[in-house]
């Protein structure tokens, strides 16, 4: 795949855009945003648990049911969840019917829950992984870095699951811990200006 593609507007976009028409409006409005609201923050991990041996596209044709299924992705409710759920859900063609993960998501609100009332908000946890300059590479072209590894690591010791280092590194580019856009996509400058203006949750 071409390292760009031009868009609608006639403006440089990453390559991967071309993969689906509905990749351009996720591109330019949602990847690559800084993100502080922690249930946003759950959701998009436990999505990109869920494309784990899949692609995006099938993931982000399912979004809203899943979130419907989930109750939003509110992990206080989602930890409620119990083995009912489960088989309820592994019967509902509007997501990915997939035990492990079904049962990741259930585990990982648990686990969330855990980590907010010991560091406060899993925001201010996972922005403390926002990588050094020194430890970004060229965009696009890996996908694990220092920072994927060390957070799935410090993620599956805690209890977490399907939180794999790569899992974890398309989470970060997605949330803009790291700024993955190539150099000329339109929306780079777009993201670093968001960045500048975001304050760090503490």
């Amino acid at each position: 795949m071409s390292a760009t593609i031009v868009g609608p507007d006639g403006k440089p976009r990453c390559g991967w855009c071309a993969a689906a028409p509905e990749f351009f409006d996720y591109h330019d409005h949602e990847w690559g945003f800084p993100v502080d609201d922690d249930k946003r923050l759950f959701e998009k991990l436990c999505l990109e648990s869920f494309q784990s041996g899949l692609s995006w596209r099938t993931i982000l044709a399912k979004r809203e049911h899943f979130r419907v299924v989930f109750h939003g992705f509110d992990f206080d409710k989602v930890a409620k969840f119990t083995q009912t759920d489960v088989e309820r859900l592994l019967q509902d063609k509007g997501i990915v019917r997939h035990r492990g993960k079904i049962e990741a998501v259930i585990n990982n609100a648990k686990c969330a829950q855990t980590l907010i009332k010991t560091e406060g908000s899993l925001a201010a946890y996972f922005w403390r992984y926002e990588p050094s300059a020194s430890d970004l590479t060229e965009p696009q072209t890996v996908s694990t870095s220092n920072a994927s590894i060390a957070l799935s690591k410090a993620l599956k010791k805690q209890g977490w699951k399907f939180v794999g280092p790569t899992t974890v590194y398309a989470f970060l580019q997605a949330m803009v811990l790291i700024i993955d856009h190539v150099q000329v996509c339109v929306m780079k400058r777009m993201d670093v200006l968001e960045r500048l203006k975001f304050k760090r949750p503490q």
